[in-house]
């Protein structure tokens, strides 16, 4: 299937455009969409505009891995098998593991080779339908491993034909040679790094961990207080082993997403819900360190607190490089339904990145658009292990 500048497509179902349409058409226009509706209304104005021919098959917006940690050297293998042998999570990282046994093997990793092992994971992205990626820094913890990593995920972007999101997570962890001095790392690794990497241009927005094992909600605040003063968004890990406040934190920064949300509990989805935050579900990570306590999506529901899906694609936690089988999980483990698995990945995902124009399938927004063999929208999160992809359309372009 080829699409030109000023294209109809039709012949199929569309979702991701309000309500699902199951004989429906979409105009594309220079990499814009123009029009869409039911293909029985399609104005005669652009009836001698190239057609597209979807013959059954079902167009969705493209995905959005809207949080992954893509760029990084090294793997964690070990310690899965150490999680195997009974090993917490929390235990892996006190013994040395966990994201401090990722800094050294990234820290050792030229640009080049970060680039280059981080390539494939963006390929299998991009082969499921994937267009816009998150990409955090964080396995660096020094200003030239920190900046180093920002600018092999600009690099990506450059390299393949995705748009590429970056996060500045220096509050990911406290390196060895800061073992027992955190509020030393934050004041002068953390912040002067993010001063650095913002005036370089590397960074769209800031994130932090804010856990028993990572950063306190003070600490936290600190960073959120310069990336407010550089007029950068703010995103958190939160509430992923313990409650500690950070969801309470997000929301009073007004933060685009708080992320993993395990722990959170109704009063923490009043505010997200307030503040218009975004909860990122991560069943990757949920499902390889076997947690137990599930984000509470009844909450998120009530009051009506938007959720997105991702990868987390990581070297420990979640090694994974399959949005399709995020919303798997999502739907089996967190019991989400296979619509707001999609709206997970696509609508909400490009919410959680700032991302106006994007994430659905309306006049004005890009066309970032994924073509699927399959009928219905359910079938995307119900099948797993295989990839249904027909087409992947960005800006307009095959």
């Amino acid at each position: 299937m080829e699409i030109g500048a000023q294209t109809v497509i039709l012949g199929g179902s569309v979702a991701g455009a309000g309500p699902f349409i199951a004989q429906g058409a979409v105009v594309v226009d220079a990499g814009r969409i123009l029009w869409v509706g039911p293909q029985a209304d399609l104005p005669s104005d652009y009836a001698s505009w190239d057609m597209l021919d979807l013959e059954g098959r079902l167009l969705t917006p493209a995905f959005i891995d809207c949080h992954t940690h893509i760029v990084h050297g090294g793997h964690r293998a070990r310690e899965f098998e150490m999680r195997l042998e009974g090993a917490s999570y929390e235990e892996v990282a006190r013994a040395g593991g966990g994201i401090v046994s990722t800094v050294t093997a990234t820290r050792d990793a030229d640009e080049d080779s970060l680039v280059a092992s981080a390539l494939p994971r963006l390929d299998a992205l991009i082969g499921e339908g994937v267009s816009c990626v998150e990409m955090k820094s964080g396995y660096g913890l020094d200003r030239e491993v920190e900046l180093r990593m920002l600018r092999a995920a600009r690099r990506l972007g450059d390299l393949r034909p995705v748009r590429i999101r970056t996060s500045f997570l220096g509050a990911h962890a406290t390196p060895a040679e800061y073992k027992g001095r955190d509020d030393a790392y934050i004041d002068e690794v953390c912040i002067p790094t993010l001063r650095a990497a913002h005036a370089e241009g590397l960074v769209d927005a800031v994130d932090g961990f804010c856990e028993g094992i990572a950063f306190n909600t003070v600490q936290i605040a600190r960073v959120f207080d310069v990336a407010r003063e550089l007029d950068l968004p703010v995103k958190l890990h939160a509430e992923q082993l313990s409650n500690i406040g950070g969801c309470a934190l997000a929301a009073q920064y007004g933060a685009l997403s708080v992320d993993h949300v395990e722990y959170a509990t109704e009063a923490d989805a009043k505010l997200l819900a307030a503040s218009g935050t975004v909860a990122v579900l991560l069943p990757g990570a949920f499902y390889a360190i076997r947690e137990t306590q599930m984000p509470p999506v009844a909450a998120f529901r009530a009051h009506a607190v938007p959720m997105a899906l991702a990868t987390d694609c990581n070297p420990g936690t979640s090694p994974m490089t399959s949005l399709l089988l995020a919303m798997n999980m999502g739907c089996t483990l967190f019991r989400m339904t296979p619509d707001e698995a999609l709206r997970g990945v696509t609508e909400h995902a490009a919410r959680a990145l700032g991302l106006t124009d994007t994430g659905v399938i309306a006049p004005g927004m890009r066309a970032d658009l994924a073509i699927w063999n399959v009928e219905t929208p359910a079938e995307l999160a119900y099948r797993f292990g295989f990839n249904p992809l027909h087409q992947r359309i960005f800006g307009g372009k095959e």
